[in-house]
């Protein structure tokens, strides 16, 4: 069974489109959106849309979350004042001008998907199977992945959150984060999606896509949103 699965578009809709054509040629059984849809990009209702049009079976992530029960922070920890002031900026933009429709699809989202490929129990979460918004790094200690992955009743994971796609087996289980459609942090700024083949062995392709970077940037420097924004994805590095 062959799976595409995306996550972290963030509000971008050149991203998305080119990725969407991308899967549309693979011959995918599944296509799964793991989540953080809206937040940092110029068109939070076009992505939103495109994906429910779509019909694509989608999780929240903790930017949709903030975004959909109007909270006051995303979830997304920052470390630097200036990381959490923008942050904050994107955050009250975002949550202005979705729509009440959009919010309330936003607000029905589920925290997790199962479902079973090939006999194998697949398990798609946004960041870990603890929190929305916990990051599964690729250099965490397997010690400590075994113990979250104790009773969880599943053999594949697939997770995004972090932006940086890795797969890794962890014990019985088979960890694939997908990378970031739309806000690339590996220096790589076009679209990321994994292709996950599950059969005997389970094996991951991490497709990269090539889209209208600076459309999507100059999109951004159209609004209120941090112009830093638009330059990071420029370089693919946030």
């Amino acid at each position: 069974m062959l799976i595409a699965a995306f996550s972290d578009v963030h509000a971008n809709l050149h991203a998305l489109q080119a990725l969407l054509s991308d899967i549309g040629g693979q011959s995918a059984d599944k296509v799964v959106c793991l989540g953080d849809l809206v937040g940092y990009g110029a068109f939070p209702n076009e992505v939103i849309e495109a994906v429910r049009e779509a019909q694509i079976p989608t999780i929240a992530g903790n930017y949709d979350d903030g975004v959909g029960f109007g909270r006051d922070d995303c979830g997304c920890a920052y470390t630097k004042a200036e990381d959490k002031e923008r942050g904050d900026r994107s955050l009250r933009w975002t949550q202005s001008v979705v729509t009440a429709e959009n919010q309330a699809w936003l607000r029905g989202l589920p925290r997790e998907l199962r479902f079973v490929a090939d006999g194998k129990r697949v398990l798609c979460l946004h960041g870990s199977p603890r929190r929305i918004n916990e990051h599964l790094y690729q250099d965490r200690p397997e010690r400590s992945l075994r113990r979250m992955f104790e009773g969880l009743d599943a053999d594949v994971v697939l997770c995004g959150h972090t932006h940086l796609p890795y797969q890794r087996h962890i014990g019985d289980v088979e960890l694939i984060n997908v990378g970031s459609a739309g806000k690339p942090k590996d220096g790589d700024p076009r679209a990321a999606y994994a292709l996950v083949t599950i059969g005997p062995a389970v094996r991951a392709a991490f497709r990269r896509v090539e889209y209208d970077v600076e459309a999507a940037a100059r999109a951004i420097e159209g609004t209120e949103l941090p112009r830093e924004f638009a330059e990071a994805l420029r370089k693919g590095a946030f």
